[in-house]
């Protein structure tokens, strides 16, 4: 049924006045005429909504402030479609720098030891190593792969900095000194460093930046960088079976025990070519979403999330379905 036209008629009565009954009850009104009696006073208020086309449409009034197009999902897409663009992970011959001919056995052992200097060492020497990796970056690869990798890991970096050193000193210490105060005991206060040390370092207001939180957000912000970008330089200039041939060559007295050498090589060289074809997924489903031009303005926000929801559904599809035929392959070798 179509309907146009609305009208609601609100009828306030006084206390004093009595209800009057109509003396046509089979009288008909038209929308913009009302039936009231004329010696009683009545507070009256009418209102009329006017909807745009059918009954079916949704209203006027608050359809306009659903936030049609603001997720900006084209966009969205776009950036997958290009941040997987760059050999992430993915092995790159070249130009062939010294990296490439450095033994991959070498090469794990400078991960191991990037992986654990940043947590026991100085500030100073945190961020040395991510000058250091930020100008190896630069040197061994590519332009259009180390400006992609670098901005993302510095975002990431960056906002774990952020949020570490503002944070670290937000929550009170559950465990408080069991000793009083020195003034209650008769003692003088501890006198006031004259070298000019301050524990605060920056105060904005409710927030608080210090040397707890510096250390904190500095060793967690650094590590990060560090075990992403060396990890992926490694990658990069090594082929995954010298990393295997690498691991191999480490894990192989361990064989005397009992331990599966073979399986555990095997898995790995599995793993690292399955990292390829993870983002080779992620980036073939955003294009096909991209070249299928589809007109976002005219999507509810209902409808955005639901293509959303099946592009990571046919992501997960494509990949268990790789996988499964990938230990199908492992079975029959066996």
């Amino acid at each position: 049924m179509n309907c146009n036209h609305a009208t609601f008629i609100s009828v306030s009565l006084s206390p004093q006045s009595s209800v009057l009954y109509l003396k046509r009850p089979s009288a008909t009104l038209t929308p913009k005429q009302t039936l009231l009696p004329r010696n009683v006073r009545l507070g009256v208020t009418v209102r009329a909504r006017a909807s745009k086309g059918d009954g079916n449409a949704q209203a006027a009034n608050w359809s306009r402030w659903v936030p049609a197009g603001s997720f900006a999902a084209d966009k969205v897409f776009r950036l997958i479609a290009g941040a997987t663009a760059s050999p992430i992970g993915q092995f790159v011959a070249f130009p062939t720098t010294f990296l490439h001919s450095v033994d991959p056995r070498v090469k794990l052992v400078w991960l191991l030891a990037l992986v654990v200097l940043p947590a026991r060492s100085h500030v100073i020497m945190r961020f040395g190593l991510v000058v250091y990796l930020t100008l190896l970056s630069m040197w061994i690869l590519p332009r259009n792969a180390w400006t992609d990798q670098l901005g993302r890991v510095y975002l990431l970096s960056g906002l774990l900095f952020i949020t570490l050193g503002l944070g670290s000193d937000g929550v009170p210490a559950l465990v408080q000194l069991r000793t009083p105060p020195p003034a209650m005991m008769g003692l003088p206060n501890i006198p006031v460093s004259l070298t000019g040390y301050a524990y605060t370092i920056i105060k904005l207001g409710p927030l608080t930046f210090t040397r707890k939180g510096l250390s904190v957000a500095s060793t967690v912000a650094c590590l990060t960088f560090t075990v992403f970008q060396s990890a992926s330089l490694c990658l990069t200039t090594t082929t995954p079976e010298q990393l295997a041939f690498a691991l191999r060559s480490f894990i192989l007295p361990l064989k005397y025990i009992g331990v599966s050498v073979s399986e555990i090589v095997l898995t790995l060289l599995l793993s690292l070519r399955f990292i390829s074809l993870v983002f080779d997924e992620v980036r073939n489903i955003a294009l096909g979403i991209v070249s299928r031009r589809i007109n976002w303005k005219q999507l509810t926000v209902m409808e955005t999330i639901d293509i959303f929801f099946n592009y990571f559904r046919r992501i997960f599809t494509n990949i268990f379905s790789h996988a499964e035929q990938i230990s199908q392959v492992y079975l029959k070798l066996n």
